[in-house]
């Protein structure tokens, strides 16, 4: 099957970009790339009827995603995540019919590994035999992962106080681990530097146009648990915002192949008091947003003080008349605990967040108590227990 993937446009823009060979972002911009896809060759040629019967993981959106051959995707049986009803928190946050997409069951223990197996799947297509990226943690770990799995090399530059699970995960994928002092954006620049002198290829957030294409399925995995009628809400942990992004490019897809109506979910951005740059954007009405100064939160990937993709996901949010909210490391800490003790989900400070946030945002009248609203939580808890 060749791919349906046509083209990469920025965003602000609009100038189109070769999708058969590597690229990065639109320099002129600043802006990340988005994939494009042959939307009328897709409704030709694609039966959504069909679409039950087909493999699970990559294979099951092919259509939708970059690659030129999906049996080429490296893998390791990514997505397909459960779609959890939260009966006993319910009480609690005052909803009626919230659920939970637990992405703590993907390897690697989060929901890192779609993007990094989307993005490794297509560099190496394009012949990247080196990668590089700056991480939080998790994102380290799920590039140390999907680099073995294909062989190749992977260099992480992470902030040397990030949980030392993850520097003993990227470790033990055999990846190269550089310890940095300072927070994620430090990583980031040294990574850049590493990248320009030796010849690899930065993979980190937005830089590359397909991490974004593996967390969309996110939102493609979604529609189809909702029988594809989307939810009211989603409340979701950002840092960088990749799954925001991408989920939201995703009800474009599949509002354009006529497999959604024109219904679209608030999102809601949940961010840490201690480092809430998109929250203070929208708060300001700023169309970007600034530098977090100081950051600090238990929530590790929450601890984003700079966001390159801030216009995309203010853009989404406001378009879907949604909203962002930060919330306090106790009442992270507090949503943590009932999650597991109420629910059985062992959840990730990022995702415990997503609860946190929803409580905040139920006690302000914003949610009423009849909507169908889905927490994410991002990863599994067990990354975080020493």
């Amino acid at each position: 099957m060749s791919s349906y993937l046509i083209h990469l446009e920025c965003p602000e823009c609009g100038e189109i970009f070769q999708a058969d060979r590597l690229q990065t972002i639109c320099q002129a911009c600043q802006s990340p790339l988005l994939a494009r896809y042959d939307v009328d060759r897709i409704v030709a040629q694609v039966d959504l009827s069909n679409l039950a019967q087909r493999g699970s993981g990559i294979v099951h959106w092919a259509e939708l995603l970059p690659l030129d051959d999906p049996h080429h995707a490296v893998t390791l049986g990514e997505g397909d995540t459960p779609l959890i009803e939260a009966s006993k928190v319910v009480g609690d946050s005052g909803v009626q019919h919230l659920y939970i997409k637990e992405e703590g069951v993907n390897p690697t223990g989060t929901f890192k590994a779609r993007g990094l197996a989307m993005a490794v799947s297509r560099a190496v297509e394009l012949g990247v035999t080196a990668f590089v990226i700056p991480t939080a943690g998790n994102a380290g770990g799920a590039l140390a992962a999907y680099a073995a799995r294909a062989g190749v090399e992977a260099h992480v530059f992470m902030p040397a106080d990030a949980p030392s699970l993850n520097q003993a995960e990227v470790l033990a994928h055999g990846a190269d681990l550089h310890l940095v002092d300072g927070l994620i954006d430090e990583a980031g620049r040294q990574a850049v530097e590493a990248a320009g002198t030796h010849g690899w290829f930065n993979v980190s957030t937005f830089r590359e146009p397909y991490r974004v294409e593996g967390k969309k399925i996110m939102g493609l995995e979604l529609a189809e648990d909702f029988d594809w009628h989307l939810p009211d809400v989603i409340i979701y942990p950002t840092g960088g915002g990749t799954g925001l992004v991408g989920m939201w490019k995703a009800f474009d897809e599949l509002e354009a192949l006529g497999w959604i109506d024109s219904h679209r979910p608030r999102m809601v951005s949940v961010q840490a008091s201690g480092c809430a740059p998109v929250v203070r954007a929208l708060e300001q009405g700023a169309d970007r947003t600034q530098p977090w100064l100081n950051a600090h939160t238990v929530a590790a990937g929450l601890r984003v003080p700079a966001v390159f993709a801030d216009r995309l996901i203010l853009n989404a949010i406001r378009a879907s008349l949604g909203t962002a909210v930060a919330v306090d490391d106790d009442a992270i800490l507090k949503a943590q605990a009932d999650l597991a003790q109420l629910e059985g989900i062992l959840a990730c400070p990022e995702g415990a967040a997503t609860l946190a946030g929803l409580r905040k945002l139920k006690q302000a009248g914003w949610i009423r108590a009849n909507q169908d609203v889905v927490l994410f939580n991002t990863g599994s808890g067990l990354k975080y227990i020493s």
